[in-house]
Protein backbone atom coordinates (compact mmCIF):
# COMPACT_ATOMS: atom_id res chain seq x y z
CA UNK A 1 0.00 0.00 0.00
CA UNK A 2 1.29 3.47 -0.90
CA UNK A 3 -0.07 6.54 0.92
CA UNK A 4 0.98 9.87 -0.59
CA UNK A 5 0.08 13.16 1.16
CA UNK A 6 -1.40 15.62 -1.32
CA UNK A 7 -1.11 19.37 -1.04
CA UNK A 8 -3.95 21.57 0.11
CA UNK A 9 -4.45 22.77 -3.45
CA UNK A 10 -7.52 21.47 -5.27
CA UNK A 11 -5.34 20.93 -8.34
CA UNK A 12 -3.39 18.18 -6.55
CA UNK A 13 -6.59 16.26 -5.85
CA UNK A 14 -7.83 16.90 -9.40
CA UNK A 15 -4.59 15.54 -10.87
CA UNK A 16 -4.84 12.40 -8.74
CA UNK A 17 -8.36 11.81 -10.05
CA UNK A 18 -7.25 12.41 -13.63
CA UNK A 19 -4.52 9.80 -13.16
CA UNK A 20 -7.28 7.26 -12.54
CA UNK A 21 -9.16 8.12 -15.71
CA UNK A 22 -11.72 10.61 -14.43
CA UNK A 23 -13.02 13.17 -16.89
CA UNK A 24 -11.53 16.64 -16.58
CA UNK A 25 -14.72 18.53 -15.62
CA UNK A 26 -15.82 15.91 -13.10
CA UNK A 27 -12.34 15.78 -11.53
CA UNK A 28 -12.23 19.57 -11.23
CA UNK A 29 -15.71 19.81 -9.70
CA UNK A 30 -14.96 17.04 -7.19
CA UNK A 31 -11.59 18.52 -6.22
CA UNK A 32 -13.06 22.00 -5.84
CA UNK A 33 -15.46 20.84 -3.18
CA UNK A 34 -12.94 19.01 -1.02
CA UNK A 35 -11.44 20.08 2.29
CA UNK A 36 -7.77 20.73 2.91
CA UNK A 37 -5.89 17.64 4.09
CA UNK A 38 -5.78 14.90 1.45
CA UNK A 39 -4.15 11.50 1.03
CA UNK A 40 -3.86 9.52 -2.20
CA UNK A 41 -3.86 5.80 -1.41
CA UNK A 42 -2.94 3.21 -4.04
CA UNK A 43 -2.42 -0.57 -3.98
CA UNK A 44 -5.19 -1.01 -1.41
CA UNK A 45 -7.37 -4.14 -1.39
CA UNK A 46 -11.08 -4.04 -2.13
CA UNK A 47 -12.10 -5.08 1.39
CA UNK A 48 -10.34 -2.08 2.91
CA UNK A 49 -11.90 0.26 0.35
CA UNK A 50 -15.35 -1.13 1.13
CA UNK A 51 -14.82 -0.81 4.88
CA UNK A 52 -13.73 2.80 4.52
CA UNK A 53 -17.04 3.97 3.03
CA UNK A 54 -19.13 3.85 6.25
CA UNK A 55 -16.13 4.62 8.44
CA UNK A 56 -15.23 7.81 6.55
CA UNK A 57 -18.87 8.94 6.69
CA UNK A 58 -18.95 8.38 10.46
CA UNK A 59 -15.74 10.39 10.97
CA UNK A 60 -16.83 13.23 8.69
CA UNK A 61 -14.13 12.51 6.10
CA UNK A 62 -14.58 12.89 2.37
CA UNK A 63 -13.85 9.73 0.41
CA UNK A 64 -13.42 9.17 -3.32
CA UNK A 65 -12.73 5.59 -4.37
CA UNK A 66 -11.94 3.42 -7.34
CA UNK A 67 -10.53 -0.04 -8.02
CA UNK A 68 -7.43 -0.38 -5.85
CA UNK A 69 -7.26 3.29 -4.85
CA UNK A 70 -8.92 5.97 -2.78
CA UNK A 71 -8.62 9.64 -1.86
CA UNK A 72 -9.16 10.47 1.81
CA UNK A 73 -9.84 14.13 2.55
CA UNK A 74 -10.73 16.08 5.65
CA UNK A 75 -9.59 18.42 8.39
CA UNK A 76 -6.46 17.60 10.34
CA UNK A 77 -8.35 16.66 13.52
CA UNK A 78 -10.66 14.28 11.64
CA UNK A 79 -7.76 12.63 9.81
CA UNK A 80 -6.02 12.29 13.17
CA UNK A 81 -9.09 10.61 14.62
CA UNK A 82 -8.92 8.01 11.86
CA UNK A 83 -5.14 7.56 12.27
CA UNK A 84 -5.55 5.50 15.46
CA UNK A 85 -5.27 1.89 14.31
CA UNK A 86 -6.10 0.41 17.72
CA UNK A 87 -9.69 1.70 17.49
CA UNK A 88 -10.26 0.87 13.82
CA UNK A 89 -11.50 -2.37 12.25
CA UNK A 90 -8.68 -4.78 11.49
CA UNK A 91 -9.22 -4.49 7.74
CA UNK A 92 -8.23 -0.80 7.75
CA UNK A 93 -5.66 -0.79 10.56
CA UNK A 94 -2.73 -0.76 8.12
CA UNK A 95 -4.26 2.22 6.32
CA UNK A 96 -4.85 4.07 9.61
CA UNK A 97 -1.22 3.49 10.57
CA UNK A 98 0.04 4.71 7.19
CA UNK A 99 -2.11 7.85 7.31
CA UNK A 100 -0.87 8.57 10.82
CA UNK A 101 2.73 8.32 9.64
CA UNK A 102 2.00 10.55 6.64
CA UNK A 103 0.09 13.15 8.66
CA UNK A 104 2.56 15.96 9.44
CA UNK A 105 2.95 16.92 13.06
CA UNK A 106 2.47 20.47 14.25
CA UNK A 107 5.90 22.06 14.38
CA UNK A 108 7.41 25.26 15.59
CA UNK A 109 8.18 27.67 12.70
CA UNK A 110 11.91 27.50 13.21
CA UNK A 111 15.01 25.65 12.08
CA UNK A 112 17.55 24.70 14.71
CA UNK A 113 21.28 24.40 14.11
CA UNK A 114 24.25 23.99 16.41
CA UNK A 115 24.71 27.73 16.97
CA UNK A 116 21.15 28.96 17.19
CA UNK A 117 17.70 29.06 15.62
CA UNK A 118 16.47 30.44 12.28
CA UNK A 119 12.85 31.60 12.28
CA UNK A 120 10.99 30.51 9.15
CA UNK A 121 7.81 32.49 9.70
CA UNK A 122 9.10 34.87 7.02
CA UNK A 123 11.20 34.26 3.89
CA UNK A 124 14.83 33.36 4.55
CA UNK A 125 17.35 34.06 1.80
CA UNK A 126 20.40 31.82 1.63
CA UNK A 127 23.21 33.44 -0.34
CA UNK A 128 25.36 31.17 -2.53
CA UNK A 129 29.14 31.43 -2.13
CA UNK A 130 30.95 29.05 -4.48
CA UNK A 131 34.69 28.73 -3.93
CA UNK A 132 35.14 26.81 -7.17
CA UNK A 133 36.68 27.35 -10.60
CA UNK A 134 33.91 25.45 -12.43
CA UNK A 135 30.45 26.10 -10.94
CA UNK A 136 27.81 26.44 -13.67
CA UNK A 137 27.02 30.10 -12.98
CA UNK A 138 29.76 31.81 -10.99
CA UNK A 139 32.75 29.50 -11.20
CA UNK A 140 36.07 31.26 -10.83
CA UNK A 141 34.65 34.52 -9.49
CA UNK A 142 35.50 33.84 -5.83
CA UNK A 143 38.81 32.06 -5.32
CA UNK A 144 40.44 33.74 -2.30
CA UNK A 145 39.41 34.57 1.25
CA UNK A 146 39.45 38.27 0.37
CA UNK A 147 37.16 37.63 -2.61
CA UNK A 148 34.81 35.69 -0.34
CA UNK A 149 34.61 38.40 2.31
CA UNK A 150 33.77 41.01 -0.30
CA UNK A 151 31.17 38.77 -1.93
CA UNK A 152 29.47 38.00 1.39
CA UNK A 153 29.19 41.73 2.12
CA UNK A 154 27.27 42.01 -1.17
CA UNK A 155 25.05 39.03 -0.35
CA UNK A 156 24.17 40.44 3.06
CA UNK A 157 23.44 43.87 1.60
CA UNK A 158 21.03 42.18 -0.83
CA UNK A 159 19.06 40.51 1.95
CA UNK A 160 20.74 37.17 2.62
CA UNK A 161 20.71 36.06 6.26
CA UNK A 162 22.39 32.67 5.71
CA UNK A 163 25.45 31.99 3.54
CA UNK A 164 26.05 28.59 1.91
CA UNK A 165 29.73 27.92 1.17
CA UNK A 166 30.59 25.27 -1.41
CA UNK A 167 33.88 23.92 -2.76
CA UNK A 168 32.66 21.33 -5.28
CA UNK A 169 30.54 21.98 -8.36
CA UNK A 170 27.41 19.96 -9.15
CA UNK A 171 27.14 21.25 -12.72
CA UNK A 172 26.58 18.66 -15.49
CA UNK A 173 29.79 16.72 -16.10
CA UNK A 174 31.64 18.18 -13.12
CA UNK A 175 34.57 16.10 -11.92
CA UNK A 176 34.62 14.87 -8.34
CA UNK A 177 36.76 16.87 -5.93
CA UNK A 178 38.89 15.13 -3.31
CA UNK A 179 37.90 16.09 0.25
CA UNK A 180 41.41 17.47 0.84
CA UNK A 181 41.05 19.94 -2.02
CA UNK A 182 37.55 20.82 -0.87
CA UNK A 183 38.93 21.51 2.62
CA UNK A 184 41.56 23.87 1.24
CA UNK A 185 38.86 25.84 -0.58
CA UNK A 186 36.13 26.17 2.04
CA UNK A 187 37.70 25.93 5.50
CA UNK A 188 39.76 29.16 5.39
CA UNK A 189 36.70 31.01 4.05
CA UNK A 190 34.37 29.65 6.75
CA UNK A 191 36.91 30.49 9.44
CA UNK A 192 37.30 34.07 8.15
CA UNK A 193 33.53 34.55 7.80
CA UNK A 194 32.86 33.23 11.30
CA UNK A 195 35.37 35.70 12.69
CA UNK A 196 34.01 38.70 10.76
CA UNK A 197 30.32 37.77 11.17
CA UNK A 198 30.07 35.79 14.43
CA UNK A 199 26.23 35.76 14.42
CA UNK A 200 25.85 34.83 10.74
CA UNK A 201 24.53 31.32 10.08
CA UNK A 202 26.99 29.57 7.77
CA UNK A 203 26.19 26.46 5.78
CA UNK A 204 28.67 24.14 4.10
CA UNK A 205 27.55 22.68 0.78
CA UNK A 206 29.22 19.26 0.74
CA UNK A 207 28.62 15.55 0.29
CA UNK A 208 31.69 14.53 2.30
CA UNK A 209 31.50 13.72 6.01
CA UNK A 210 35.06 14.85 6.70
CA UNK A 211 34.40 18.23 5.09
CA UNK A 212 31.18 18.64 7.00
CA UNK A 213 32.84 17.86 10.31
CA UNK A 214 35.78 20.18 9.67
CA UNK A 215 33.48 22.98 8.49
CA UNK A 216 31.40 22.80 11.68
CA UNK A 217 34.61 23.00 13.71
CA UNK A 218 35.66 26.05 11.66
CA UNK A 219 32.43 27.96 12.34
CA UNK A 220 29.66 26.59 10.12
CA UNK A 221 26.45 25.40 11.75
CA UNK A 222 24.52 23.85 8.83
CA UNK A 223 25.32 21.00 6.43
CA UNK A 224 23.75 21.11 2.95
CA UNK A 225 24.01 17.71 1.26
CA UNK A 226 22.70 17.50 -2.31
CA UNK A 227 22.62 13.71 -2.06
CA UNK A 228 20.72 13.58 1.27
CA UNK A 229 23.33 11.19 2.65
CA UNK A 230 23.44 8.86 -0.35
CA UNK A 231 27.05 9.60 -1.26
CA UNK A 232 28.53 9.44 2.23
CA UNK A 233 26.18 8.11 4.94
CA UNK A 234 28.69 9.15 7.60
CA UNK A 235 27.75 12.76 6.85
CA UNK A 236 24.39 12.14 8.55
CA UNK A 237 26.21 10.84 11.61
CA UNK A 238 28.29 14.03 11.68
CA UNK A 239 25.12 16.14 11.60
CA UNK A 240 23.70 14.13 14.50
CA UNK A 241 26.89 14.33 16.56
CA UNK A 242 27.34 18.06 15.99
CA UNK A 243 23.67 19.05 16.33
CA UNK A 244 24.02 20.79 12.97
CA UNK A 245 21.22 22.00 10.78
CA UNK A 246 20.81 19.61 7.87
CA UNK A 247 19.46 20.20 4.37
CA UNK A 248 18.36 16.97 2.71
CA UNK A 249 18.22 17.60 -1.02
CA UNK A 250 16.60 15.23 -3.51
CA UNK A 251 18.83 13.89 -6.27
CA UNK A 252 19.55 10.66 -8.05
CA UNK A 253 22.64 9.11 -9.53
CA UNK A 254 26.36 9.52 -9.00
CA UNK A 255 28.36 12.69 -8.46
CA UNK A 256 29.09 14.34 -11.78
CA UNK A 257 25.76 13.09 -13.14
CA UNK A 258 23.39 14.62 -10.60
CA UNK A 259 22.23 17.31 -13.03
CA UNK A 260 21.84 14.86 -15.92
CA UNK A 261 18.60 13.25 -17.02
CA UNK A 262 19.93 9.69 -16.61
CA UNK A 263 17.55 8.95 -13.73
CA UNK A 264 14.68 11.27 -14.63
CA UNK A 265 12.02 8.56 -15.04
CA UNK A 266 9.40 9.10 -12.33
CA UNK A 267 6.67 7.06 -14.05
CA UNK A 268 4.62 10.19 -14.63
CA UNK A 269 4.68 11.40 -11.01
CA UNK A 270 7.79 13.47 -10.33
CA UNK A 271 6.32 15.11 -7.23
CA UNK A 272 5.23 11.84 -5.69
CA UNK A 273 8.65 10.34 -6.39
CA UNK A 274 10.46 13.27 -4.80
CA UNK A 275 8.22 13.25 -1.73
CA UNK A 276 8.61 9.51 -1.22
CA UNK A 277 12.39 9.53 -1.66
CA UNK A 278 12.93 12.56 0.58
CA UNK A 279 10.64 11.03 3.21
CA UNK A 280 12.82 7.93 3.16
CA UNK A 281 15.95 10.08 3.54
CA UNK A 282 14.27 11.93 6.40
CA UNK A 283 13.51 8.64 8.14
CA UNK A 284 17.13 7.59 7.74
CA UNK A 285 18.42 10.87 9.18
CA UNK A 286 16.17 10.81 12.23
CA UNK A 287 16.99 7.14 12.71
CA UNK A 288 20.67 8.10 12.80
CA UNK A 289 20.00 10.62 15.56
CA UNK A 290 19.41 13.92 13.73
CA UNK A 291 16.76 15.94 15.55
CA UNK A 292 13.67 16.55 13.43
CA UNK A 293 13.74 20.28 14.12
CA UNK A 294 17.25 20.48 12.61
CA UNK A 295 16.13 19.21 9.18
CA UNK A 296 15.06 21.14 6.09
CA UNK A 297 13.93 19.49 2.84
CA UNK A 298 15.00 20.58 -0.65
CA UNK A 299 13.22 19.10 -3.71
CA UNK A 300 16.41 19.38 -5.79
CA UNK A 301 15.26 21.34 -8.83
CA UNK A 302 17.26 20.35 -11.89
CA UNK A 303 18.82 17.26 -10.31
CA UNK A 304 17.62 14.24 -12.32
CA UNK A 305 14.66 16.32 -13.48
CA UNK A 306 13.89 17.63 -16.94
CA UNK A 307 12.69 21.20 -17.42
CA UNK A 308 9.00 20.15 -17.59
CA UNK A 309 9.46 18.00 -14.49
CA UNK A 310 11.02 20.89 -12.57
CA UNK A 311 8.11 23.13 -13.54
CA UNK A 312 5.63 20.48 -12.43
CA UNK A 313 7.51 20.12 -9.16
CA UNK A 314 7.35 23.87 -8.61
CA UNK A 315 3.61 23.88 -9.30
CA UNK A 316 3.04 21.01 -6.87
CA UNK A 317 5.60 22.07 -4.28
CA UNK A 318 3.07 22.23 -1.47
CA UNK A 319 2.91 18.43 -1.57
CA UNK A 320 6.44 18.45 -0.12
CA UNK A 321 5.48 21.23 2.31
CA UNK A 322 2.73 18.88 3.53
CA UNK A 323 5.42 16.60 4.97
CA UNK A 324 5.62 19.17 7.78
CA UNK A 325 9.22 20.42 7.69
CA UNK A 326 10.61 23.71 6.34
CA UNK A 327 11.27 23.58 2.61
CA UNK A 328 14.25 25.18 0.90
CA UNK A 329 14.30 25.74 -2.85
CA UNK A 330 17.44 26.08 -4.92
CA UNK A 331 16.25 27.22 -8.33
CA UNK A 332 18.67 30.09 -8.85
CA UNK A 333 19.69 30.39 -12.53
CA UNK A 334 18.78 26.75 -13.20
CA UNK A 335 18.35 25.53 -16.77
CA UNK A 336 14.58 25.14 -16.58
CA UNK A 337 14.19 28.87 -15.84
CA UNK A 338 15.97 29.87 -19.02
CA UNK A 339 14.73 27.46 -21.66
CA UNK A 340 11.41 29.07 -22.57
CA UNK A 341 12.75 32.62 -22.20
CA UNK A 342 15.96 31.86 -24.08
CA UNK A 343 18.06 33.35 -21.28
CA UNK A 344 21.71 32.50 -20.68
CA UNK A 345 22.88 31.36 -17.25
CA UNK A 346 23.87 34.82 -16.01
CA UNK A 347 20.59 36.38 -17.25
CA UNK A 348 18.11 34.38 -15.19
CA UNK A 349 17.91 36.42 -11.99
CA UNK A 350 14.51 37.90 -12.88
CA UNK A 351 13.15 34.43 -13.62
CA UNK A 352 14.68 33.23 -10.34
CA UNK A 353 12.86 35.96 -8.41
CA UNK A 354 9.54 35.06 -10.05
CA UNK A 355 10.04 31.35 -9.36
CA UNK A 356 10.88 32.06 -5.71
CA UNK A 357 7.69 34.11 -5.31
CA UNK A 358 5.68 31.18 -6.72
CA UNK A 359 7.48 28.78 -4.38
CA UNK A 360 6.70 31.01 -1.39
CA UNK A 361 3.01 30.99 -2.29
CA UNK A 362 3.16 27.19 -2.25
CA UNK A 363 4.79 27.07 1.19
CA UNK A 364 8.57 27.22 0.73
CA UNK A 365 10.30 29.48 3.23
CA UNK A 366 14.03 29.24 2.42
CA UNK A 367 15.50 30.38 -0.88
CA UNK A 368 19.05 29.61 -2.01
CA UNK A 369 20.09 32.21 -4.61
CA UNK A 370 23.05 33.89 -6.28
CA UNK A 371 21.68 37.45 -6.25
CA UNK A 372 19.43 38.15 -3.25
CA UNK A 373 18.20 41.71 -3.93
CA UNK A 374 15.61 40.97 -6.64
CA UNK A 375 14.48 37.84 -4.81
CA UNK A 376 14.04 39.83 -1.59
CA UNK A 377 11.74 42.29 -3.36
CA UNK A 378 9.72 39.55 -5.04
CA UNK A 379 9.30 37.70 -1.76
CA UNK A 380 8.20 40.87 0.01
CA UNK A 381 5.33 41.20 -2.46
CA UNK A 382 4.51 37.47 -2.31
CA UNK A 383 4.42 37.52 1.48
CA UNK A 384 2.07 40.52 1.48
CA UNK A 385 -0.28 38.83 -0.99
CA UNK A 386 -0.37 35.59 1.01
CA UNK A 387 -0.98 37.53 4.24
CA UNK A 388 -3.87 39.41 2.63
CA UNK A 389 -5.41 36.17 1.42
CA UNK A 390 -5.21 34.61 4.87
Amino acid sequence: MIVTPLSGRASAVRDALLSHGWEGDLASLTAGGLDRAAFHVTDIDAAAVEAMVPLAARLGLELVTGEGWLLLIGGRARCGAFARPWVQPEVVQALATAVGLALPAEREPEWRHCRGVIAVTHPVIVGILNITPDSFSDGGKVLTVEDALRRVDQLLAGGATVVDVGGESTRPGAEAVAPELEHSRVLPVIDALARRHPTLALSVDTVHATTADAAIAAGASIINDVTAGRHDPELIAVAAKRGAGLVLSHSRGALGRLASYDAADYEGDVTGGVVRELTAALSGATGAGVSLDCIVLDPGFGFAKTAPQSLTLLHELDALVAVGLPVLVGMSRKRFLGLDAGRTTDDRDRATAAACALAYERGARLFRVHEPAAVRDALTVAEAVVAARE
